[in-house]
């Protein structure tokens, strides 16, 4: 009776001891995840920009207080338009010129705080809101697509996507050929002024294109001149002439009848 006893006491003291252990790490233990896929958490989006030709936009992100500002979206859902080494190598003058303010503004201003897929650009146009965005500073752009090719335009600079870097919900990231600047720090891009009309002045000065020069036709002949006043002066003259002549051969031929009479007279 007592070995039994002692047994059954040395049994209750392994259950005791045992089950609390089991349930423990029964509790403990972590879920497989249902799509095998790692957490947002676990997503750096430093590492991927750095190994998909942003490596200058993931190093100067990771510099600034902007990191922290996309981290904190990750889990909620995060869209990064990533500019290109060239394009940050071409930006980096006026980067560099910004307040500090304004240098994180222009980081978080190339990301959006929710996911949208490369399917989803596409379809979509219209202005969207940034990391940057609050209160009376918009700092938007407008998503624009053609097709198959998405643009973010400010009203500053056109921008580009040229291709994907990470598509996995939550996270979403393209590069892009430009970096994008918010009118918040940057003048508009400026219009080209019309070509002004050209003066009278202009065009009374203006050379004439060079040709043949052509003489002016005779100025017509005076009444005097013709050929028909010609010929009516020339009868005119001879009518004068032979009536002239006819008139002295008259007087010619009364002469001698005066003398005769005359004469007869006498006699």
């Amino acid at each position: 009776m007592k070995l039994q006893s002692a047994a059954a006491a040395t049994l209750l003291i392994l259950f005791a001891v045992i089950l609390p252990c089991h349930c423990q790490t029964s509790k403990t233990k972590p879920s497989p995840s249902a799509k095998g896929e790692a957490p947002a958490a676990a997503i750096s989006i430093i590492s991927l920009m750095s190994a998909h030709g942003c490596k200058n936009f993931a190093d100067t992100l990771s510099a600034s207080p902007a990191e922290k500002t996309f981290e904190d979206n990750v889990e909620g859902g995060v869209t990064i338009f990533c500019p290109t080494d060239d394009a940050m190598k071409s930006f980096s003058p006026k980067f560099k010129n910004l307040t500090a303010d304004g240098k994180q503004s222009v980081l978080e201003y190339h990301g959006v705080p929710v996911y949208q897929s490369m399917s989803s650009l596409r379809t979509s146009n219209g202005l969207m809101n940034t990391l940057a965005t609050d209160g009376a500073n918009n700092y938007d752009f407008v998503v624009q697509n053609d097709g198959q090719d998405v643009t973010l335009k400010t009203k500053v600079v056109t921008a580009k996507i040229t291709g994907t870097v990470f598509e996995k919900e939550p996270v979403a990231i393209f590069s892009i050929d430009e970096v994008l600047e918010p009118t918040e720090l940057f003048k508009l891009a400026p219009t080209p002024a019309p070509a002004p009309a050209p003066t009278p002045e202009a065009d009374a000065e203006s050379p004439k294109p060079a040709g043949k020069k052509h003489k002016s036709p005779p100025a017509p002949a005076s009444p005097a001149d013709s050929p028909v006043s010609s010929r009516k002066g020339k009868v005119a003259a001879s009518t004068a002439d032979k009536n002239g002549g006819f008139r002295f051969n008259g007087g010619a031929m009364v002469a001698p009848v005066f003398f005769i009479w005359l004469a007869h007279l006498l006699l």
